[in-house]
């Protein structure tokens, strides 16, 4: 049984659209665990009323992405899950998703399996996965590189993000759960399915199975576009930083080939310190 783990804070009208989007799935062989972080804004009111079908896990409000993530993943365990998907809520699956996700998940059991992003605005792609390059720290987009003809079936790619990402259960007997302690928020999707792959697990952006989101409404959109000193600070140190320097340096030391370290470090730390002032 597949179980997708949605951690939510709040955004009661993401977390709504994202659950009647999983109940329109034609494979329906699944079922849904929200960790609902302490929400102030009625989600736990509307998930009983509207979606009394899932499974919910309470948190204090201090869990952030990677605990919520986790503390959803145990239960799903518990309740006897042999694959897990984790998924933000702010986005919405094409009615076919589940069915390709599972269509490659059942011809590569092994295999870690993300999803193609589009723009929920516009209908075009904005994701489709990366492949990185440690020697520089340069950053090749499959979107950029694939002719569209080629935007169908499983690419392989350096790690990918948690929105659509669909988990074996060997590869959590065999690497745990998310590094909740080292990286509580941002980079512990990338971080997790790097290690998955260093440990010889495949990991693919599948373009089969393809999911909305809302790009302007990432944290790091958000921060970048309330430029201050106090957001230069967030963004390098806060928990929720997309630029938090320890963050990157715990996944640096955790996936980054020795011989390249000292290169990468100094290159992502520099990009760090004056990137918040140039996107």
């Amino acid at each position: 049984m597949l179980y997708i783990v949605i951690p939510v804070f709040n955004r009661l009208k993401y977390t709504r659209e994202c659950l009647q989007s999983l109940r329109r799935q034609t494979r329906t062989d699944f079922r849904v665990v929200v960790v609902d972080d302490g929400s102030t804004d009625g989600t736990d009111r509307m998930l009983a009323d509207e979606f009394p079908e899932v499974v919910v896990v309470k948190g204090n409000g201090n869990l952030f992405w990677t605990a919520g993530v986790n503390a959803g993943i145990r239960r799903a365990l518990a309740l006897g899950a042999s694959r897990i998907m984790t998924m933000n809520n702010d986005v919405l699956v094409l009615p076919d998703f589940v069915e390709r996700m599972l269509f490659w998940a059942e011809k590569h059991p092994n295999a870690v399996l993300g999803s193609l992003e589009l723009d929920v605005a516009t209908g075009q792609p904005v994701y489709g996965g990366e492949r990185l390059d440690w020697r520089t720290n340069t950053r090749h987009d499959l979107l950029a590189e694939l002719d569209a003809a080629d935007h169908h079936g499983l690419h392989p790619v350096t790690y990918l993000p948690g929105r659509g990402l669909l988990i074996p259960l060997a590869v959590i007997e065999k690497i745990g759960l998310f590094d909740e302690k080292r990286l509580p928020h941002y980079l512990a999707d990338f971080d997790y399915t790097s290690v998955a792959r260093l440990h010889g697990f495949p990991v693919y952006c599948n373009y089969d199975a393809r999911l909305s989101t809302y790009p302007e409404e990432s944290g790091q959109e958000q921060t970048r576009r309330r430029r201050s000193v106090r957001g230069y600070f967030q963004h390098l140190f806060g928990i929720r930083g997309g630029g938090n320097l320890r963050n990157f340096t715990h996944f640096t030391f955790k996936n980054c080939p020795p011989r390249y370290l000292p290169y990468y470090l100094l290159n992502g730390y520099a990009r760090r310190l004056v990137g918040y002032f140039l996107h």
